[in-house]
């Protein structure tokens, strides 16, 4: 428990999400950390890099295509409507995103007293008069109070009679202080609209703390002292208050993901939709008849073209590669622990 790595049983997950994913440290990068349009770059590197290979291997020549089939016709024309219904279709989305926070009055003072007497119930476990007011410091905050409650309940334990359980217990206080001081402290200098608060937030195992916590008062129920129960308790009811907060902050996060792919969308639509139409009505063939870099300039041309053409799909590409794999970590909310990691058939009940 001590360190966060697979114990003796195998039933025990890394504490970092890197640890506990099975995809390599730059596939993780690539599909959540790195920035949007460095992703979008990425890939429209690398068809533009392909279609200029498949030119130098001159399987098809681009200007006999196009001078049998009208190839830049029958490319750009779809393109072109391809780029306008997408624009639309994501605008759409941006106003079901935008419609959520739209209500009555009576619905605003619900949701608004909902988060209140949230952050009032975290006040009061937490012991602070005021809670952070900012996502990042508020989460640092609930790990800061989970390292106290934490602290007096190895406290409670240090009078049973048990050693085995103080032994384990030291074990798991120490693992889950450490854990939550290094996801606290990325936490409090997290900016939200940055992914900083959300990749280090993912970080932090609470369902896995909860059920350790749980599964030190099964194995050592008759040893822990009514003191030391409570304690354990009351650690717990802190711990339980992460997911929602976690939950409600990655709900803020994609819808304010979902807007800026809209806005985004439709900057890098605009140059699309030029460079389309002018491949339709103002490029013709026949003025381009050089040769660069042992390639038809007529086929730059329309490499480059294709390459444009597909950037608003690029962007919308890039940016729910990062959603759908934040969803897919945070699928279950609680003690519900859905990675290979902790299959029930391998988590040991009896020591």
């Amino acid at each position: 428990m001590s360190d966060g790595t697979e114990d003796g049983n195998g039933d025990q997950p890394q504490d970092t999400m890197r640890g506990r994913v099975d995809e390599s440290s730059w596939k993780l990068w690539l599909l959540m950390d790195a920035h949007r349009w460095v992703v979008a770059a990425g890939v429209l590197a690398v068809v533009f890099l392909s279609l200029t290979a498949f030119s130098v291997m001159d399987l098809s020549p681009v200007r006999m295509i196009q001078q049998e089939h009208n190839a830049q016709f029958w490319l750009f024309s779809p393109m072109f409507g391809a780029i306008v219904t997408g624009v639309t279709i994501v605008v759409t989305i941006g106003q079901l995103v935008l419609s959520q926070e739209l209500g009555a009055l009576g619905d605003q003072r619900q949701r608004m007293q909902g988060s209140i007497d949230f952050r009032r119930d975290i006040e009061s476990w937490l012991d602070v008069g005021v809670s952070p007011p900012d996502p990042g410091s508020f989460l640092a905050a609930v790990l800061d109070g989970c390292q106290t409650y934490a602290n007096r309940f190895e406290e409670a334990v240090e009078d049973c009679e048990d050693d085995q359980l103080r032994r384990q217990t030291e074990e798991y206080v120490d693992s889950l202080t450490d854990h939550a001081q290094s996801v606290g402290g990325r936490l409090s200098g997290a900016q939200f609209g940055e992914f900083d608060v959300m990749f280090a937030a993912l970080d932090f195992n609470y369902s896995w703390k909860i059920y350790e916590a749980n599964r030190l008062r099964e194995n050592h129920a008759d040893a822990l002292t009514e003191e030391a129960d409570d304690a354990l308790d009351d650690l717990i009811e802190v711990l339980k208050f992460f997911g929602p907060a976690r939950e409600h902050f990655k709900t803020l996060y994609f819808q304010w993901e979902l807007m800026n792919l809209s806005r985004e969308i439709l900057y890098a639509s605009i140059p699309a939709l030029i460079i389309t139409f002018g491949m339709l009505q103002y490029v013709d063939p026949t003025t381009f008849t050089g040769v660069t870099l042992g390639i038809d300039d007529y086929t730059w041309v329309m490499n480059a073209a294709t390459t444009a053409g597909i950037v608003p799909f690029v962007v919308l590409l890039s940016y729910i590669l990062r959603i759908a794999t934040v969803a897919k970590r945070t699928f279950a909310i609680g003690p519900f622990i859905l990675r290979d990691t902790a299959r029930s058939d391998d988590i040991t009940w009896e020591e």
